[in-house]
């Protein structure tokens, strides 16, 4: 059984710990020496970490591969901020010692409350062809199981098991909410284009051993997917009108709202409008909120550098929280606030070009 978990590493700091991960990903590089090291990353079911393993690595290099089990021995301490293990020993596991349950990150909520939402909310359309539509999908059963269980994305928002039906029900009750302040949006169809544009993910990605992408997820992508599986769809459902059906492939392939994001078309109606910037603001939300708990052990309310936002970002609970237990006395009050706007101005009054906890590169889009 495992007993350590990511989730344990403040705890464990600088210590050696021995435990059982899930390999993410493998790679063989050279030392300045010429000799190889090995730089893995690690997972289980609390998250990911970094691993290098620097000596006696030969007998190594072959013994695994991406995917494999490993137990490894090795020190636990931290390089920029970030927990890293610096391998002394490791060994592949077989299946039979593996609780799999361990291994990936799972949701917290009730998958089958998530569903429930999901079909309350479809119960409401007052369109009956993309009401007859959604629940095609929602009837068949090996598109349901997958939709319960798949993530939403490999690693950047809602990276865990249930993820795609946790954004999803996130993202139908923005779309309620916000559909309200626009009364020219189409609410039934806003809603269809938040249930399909990530459905082709249950056959993007693969979650086994470790999220990554299938070959066809590789060739094709999620949007190509869900152009055939609404074409599947539709052709058990007579009569429906080819101008919805358009309207419909348009938020599938515009949702990623830009062409560097990889989206075909932008978005050219205010249903699709919308839907994308909903959708991004939801994927964004929730990768903040992993990034904070990724960091919830350190001291700091900056975090480290998040490469899916591009920029290191402020945990504002902890520094509220901190500027509120040393308020300054009231007859100590000018000289002390005077002080303290200093250190305000050095912590988070710096553009990102002026300090070195915000460096000075693109942004990147977080939901590839």
């Amino acid at each position: 059984m495992k007993e350590f978990f990511l989730s344990d590493c403040v705890e464990h700091e600088n210590k050696i710990i021995t435990s059982s991960f899930v390999v993410v990903s493998k790679q063989v590089k050279p030392k300045k020496t010429g000799d190889p090291y090995l730089a893995l990353t690690l997972g289980d079911r609390c998250g990911q970490i970094e691993a290098k393993m620097w000596d006696n690595v030969e007998d190594s290099l072959d013994a695994f591969e991406q995917d494999d089990y490993l137990k490894i021995k090795g020190l636990l301490n931290k390089y920029k901020n970030r927990f890293q293990i610096t391998i002394h020993k490791l060994r592949r596991m077989g299946d039979s010692e593996v609780d799999f349950a361990d291994y990936l990150p799972k949701t917290t909520k009730n998958i089958d409350e998530l569903w429930q939402t999901l079909v309350d909310f479809v119960a409401t359309f007052k369109d009956p062809h993309l009401k007859a539509l959604i629940q095609a999908f929602m009837s068949d059963p090996e598109i349901a199981r997958a939709y319960r269980n798949a993530p939403a994305a490999k690693t950047l928002h809602h990276a865990y098991i249930g993820g795609l039906l946790d954004h999803v029900v996130s993202l139908f009750r923005s779309c309620d909410l916000v559909s309200r302040n626009y009364p020219q949006i189409n609410r039934d169809l806003l809603l269809t284009g938040a249930f399909l544009h990530d459905v082709g993910k249950i056959h993007e990605l693969t979650y086994n051993r470790s999220f990554s992408y299938t070959t066809r997820g590789q060739l094709l992508g999620h949007m190509i997917i869900e152009l055939e599986m609404l074409q599947a769809k539709l052709a058990h459902l007579p009569g429906f009108p080819d101008e919805l059906k358009t309207c419909i492939e348009h938020l599938i392939i515009s949702h990623h709202g830009q062409y560097d994001f990889g989206s075909p078309k932008l978005p050219m109606f205010p249903e699709a409008l919308m839907l994308h910037y909903l959708d991004d603001l939801d994927s964004k939300m929730e990768s903040m909120r992993a990034h904070f708990e990724r960091e919830n052990g350190t001291e700091t309310a900056w975090t480290g550098y998040n490469a899916s936002l591009g920029r290191s970002l402020l945990n504002t609970e902890k520094f509220l929280q901190k500027k509120e237990v040393s308020e300054p006395k009231e007859d100590q009050h000018s000289t002390t606030a005077a002080a303290g706007v200093s250190s305000a101005l050095s912590q988070d009054g710096q553009s990102p070009k002026q300090t070195s906890l915000l460096p000075d590169q693109d942004m990147i889009d977080a939901k590839l």
